[in-house]
């Protein structure tokens, strides 16, 4: 692609990398509408593009040393950089996106239902109820002096005469009868 004064972008982007503000500008005549071009279909807000665009051409006056014409043509590498750094932003935005919407998440409370709660506090209850019928008597007193009352297992063998053991042993055998009863996992 060349140039209205006939010099190849190839040899503008050099004499810019020496702070030639001439060539830095035929240069940003020459690719600024492929350029905003490109951005604006990346970013999709033209607000942003004009950015973006702003940014890319401060990019390539500052790193306009760093290109080489043995690797690509100075439209690509122009264009290369204007296509990274406005998928940057779309990241940035999105990312930014996700940090608002769970902060938001984060500081907005659910009201509280003490009906609600109150009616699921009630349907559990019932169900433990029912599941506390399918234990043996034995089992059944064990668990609820471990539960109910809070005592230790220590506690639950002195206050029913058994051994340690034989407590842990109706307490264990009883919870799983009552986990088996209530659908929960082996």
């Amino acid at each position: 692609m060349a140039t209205d004064s006939g010099q190849d972008l190839a040899e503008l982007v050099v004499a810019s990398a020496a702070g030639d503000r001439v060539s830095f500008a035929a240069l940003y005549d020459a690719t600024a509408p492929r350029v905003f071009g490109l951005v604006v279909r990346v970013v999709r807000d033209r607000s942003q593009a004009e950015e973006v665009t702003q940014e890319v051409f401060l990019q390539v006056w500052a790193s306009a040393g760093s290109f080489d014409p043995a690797r690509g043509s100075a439209l690509g590498w122009v264009l290369t950089l204007a296509h990274r750094r406005a998928v940057d932003r779309v990241r940035s935005a999105v990312a930014q996106s996700r940090r608002d919407v769970a902060y938001e998440s984060r500081q907005s409370e659910t009201p509280f239902d003490s009906t609600a709660e109150s009616a699921e506090e009630r349907m559990e209850a019932t169900r433990v109820r029912a599941a506390l019928t399918v234990m043996t008597p034995t089992q059944r007193s064990a668990v609820e002096l471990a539960f109910f009352d809070g005592l230790t297992h220590q506690e639950v063998s002195q206050q029913l005469g058994v051994p340690l053991g034989t407590a842990k042993t109706r307490i264990r055998d009883g919870l799983r009868r009552m986990r088996d009863e209530l659908g929960g996992v082996p």
